[in-house]
């Protein structure tokens, strides 16, 4: 996991809940666990680069993307390995850098290529077959950071990690 250089997630189930909240006046609804985010704040630390490519759009997503700084955000996808591949070639990278995050059958064909699959502990049965790590976390719960503190602690000294990203010590520039 040392290698890993990216790090991409789906969204519905793997950020959030899965779960659609749609208001009456129409807005779409989602709610991100903090810690995810933090978890997220980690690896743009390390000097790991993050993506998003969901089949849904959604202002919501936008908007916390913006906020954590995702490298890479593509809505309204549904050919996800073709994106995945421009990505790859903007990055000048493999799959044997890329950890995907996914839950649902869709995802199934990039997790199949990927250095690294993950999956939060609510993916249906065929994801979690094919993933190398299953959080124990649900999507939306605390998954995403758990998943990259598996990756960080794997490839890096984390305990140090820690004490410089709370020291404010410069590792890396986004």
């Amino acid at each position: 996991m040392k290698n890993i250089k990216l790090i991409v997630f789906d969204v519905d189930g793997v950020l959030t809940d899965g779960k659609l909240y749609i208001g009456s006046d129409g807005h779409e609804y989602k709610a991100f666990h903090t810690q995810d985010g933090m978890g997220i704040s980690l690896a743009h630390y390390t000097g790991i680069k993050t993506a998003i490519i969901t089949g849904r759009k959604s202002e919501a997503v936008a908007k916390r993307a913006s906020e954590l700084k995702i490298n890479y955000v593509y809505q309204g996808i549904h050919q996800k390995l073709e994106v995945l591949e421009q990505i790859m070639a903007d990055m000048k990278i493999s799959f044997d850098e890329i950890c995907y995050v996914g839950d649902d059958i869709n995802d199934l064909p990039i997790l199949k290529v990927v250095g690294f699959g993950a999956a939060p502990n609510n993916a249906v049965p065929l994801v979690r077959e094919q993933v190398q790590y299953v959080a124990h976390s649900n999507g939306g719960e605390g998954a995403v950071r758990e998943i990259i503190e598996h990756i960080l602690q794997q490839s890096i000294d984390y305990p140090a990690l820690i004490s410089d990203f709370l020291n404010g010590k410069i590792r890396v520039t986004q």
